[in-house]
């Protein structure tokens, strides 16, 4: 036998696994790794430092940018903080609206990992699956945003404007014919409530889509069943949330233990894995998409029935409409005021957090009474996730790390800041 020595190999930043920037300096016994060590700021941008030098609410948009494939969720997070400094509650269709939103969101993210994290081990078709589904949630950012990703549509005392009446149309061109546009306009011609119910009703089929191709599929199995185990005890102690605790059987999810805005109103379940593997955490994500899409019905009926405002009418802390502050004074200065200096926010810290699809995304706000927060943190679930890594890739093969990046779902954005 020749002999085997150690070695030390660069995984990305790359290689298209490695999600965009992530470098692993992996030690080696031949094929298995021995230990591995993800090097990580190749996206810095010091959001968190940025946030100091800027008033309140010319923030928000920074947050879109830290993990971009859940862009409101983040908003949340730092406008229920901000509310809390203030002591201000949004009116409830507001808070139907976000709730709604971040379920949108969570399926986005869902979808967009199952994609990504199908292909990295070798399944083409899902991820095209994945992206026919995303297209039409897409749309609803850009309905009410005016933009598919950054949408920046939380602001403090609500959200940024009501639910519009139609939503956009498919239009025939040299790459659609009228019929498939037709086809595609099927379910848009009624309000964004009628297209967002039609799709919490299509998309479980769509679901079951996804699940032929992958859930009983040999190969899939063969790659992810009985890699990266987790235990529960080592996910509470690692820092673990979201689908990579739940994965591991522990039943943690912020919407029922420490719900914010409407979710204790609302009636859904918390799937929880039992191996702790990566086929458990695949089995999480895909129940909580089917959970999601409940969510999203009961959000549309409730919205349909009560109509009202959807942002607090103190200009202090929110714009004047359009009309209003090109007729009246008094509007104009808010506007132009509210848009220069913004507001100061009583001093004091404070923390809130989502339960972003990622896990759990907080934000730990200081002010020291200004109008720029003193202190800003955020805390990314990607990052206690990805300092696991060496843990739970030791004594798997060098395929492997792909499908353990796979299964964190991470995104570098919200890691590096």
């Amino acid at each position: 036998m020749p002999e085997i020595r150690n070695m030390t190999l660069n995984f990305g930043p790359q290689h298209p696994a490695a999600h965009g920037v992530l470098r692993l300096v992996l030690e080696m016994d031949g094929e298995v790794i021995e230990r591995a060590d993800p090097h990580i700021g190749l996206l810095h941008r010091g959001t968190e430092k940025l946030a100091e030098s800027k008033p309140f609410n010319q923030s928000i948009g920074y947050m879109d940018r830290l993990d971009y494939v859940s862009m409101m969720c983040n908003e949340h997070a730092y406008v229920m903080a901000i509310e809390r400094l203030l002591g201000v509650t949004p009116p409830v269709r507001a808070q139907y609206i976000r709730v709604m939103f971040d379920e949108i969101t969570r399926v986005l993210n869902h979808l967009m990992w199952l994609g990504a994290h199908g292909l990295d081990i070798g399944a083409m078709t899902v991820f095209l699956y994945c992206f026919r589904e995303r297209e039409d949630l897409m749309d609803c950012y850009e309905a009410v945003s005016g933009t598919r990703m950054h949408a920046t549509y939380y602001r403090p005392g609500g959200v940024y404007r009501d639910l519009p009446d139609r939503m956009p149309q498919y239009l025939t061109s040299k790459w659609r014919t009228e019929k498939e546009a037709g086809r595609l306009n099927e379910g848009r011609q009624g309000s964004m409530l009628d297209f967002i119910e039609n799709f919490a009703d299509r998309f479980p089929a769509c679901v079951d889509e996804y699940e032929t191709l992958l859930t009983d599929n040999r190969i899939w199995k063969q790659r992810t069943v009985d890699i990266g185990i987790v235990t529960p005890e080592r996910a509470l102690a690692l820092g673990f949330t979201g689908p990579m605790l739940r994965g591991s059987g522990v039943e943690w999810d912020l919407r029922k233990k420490q719900p914010y805005e409407v979710y204790a109103d609302l009636d859904f379940d918390i799937p929880v894995g039992v191996n702790g593997d990566c086929y458990d955490r695949y089995l999480v994500r895909v129940e909580e998409m089917r959970q999601s899409a409940r969510l999203l019905k009961q959000c549309a009926q409730w919205l349909r029935q009560n109509p009202g405002p959807v942002i607090l009418d103190d200009h202090k802390l929110t714009p004047p409409t359009r009309g209003e502050m090109k007729g009246d004074m008094e509007s104009l200065i808010h506007h132009f005021k509210l848009f220069t200096e913004g507001y100061c926010v009583p001093a004091g810290e404070v923390y809130a957090a989502v339960e972003h699809p990622k896990g759990e995304f907080g934000i730990y706000l200081v002010s020291d009474g200004a109008n720029k927060p003193y202190r800003l943190k955020a805390r990314a679930p990607g990052f206690a996730h990805l300092s696991a890594m060496n843990e739970m890739v030791q004594g798997h093969m060098l395929a492997d790390v792909v499908a353990v990046i796979g299964t964190m779902d991470v995104v570098f954005g919200e890691i590096d800041r």
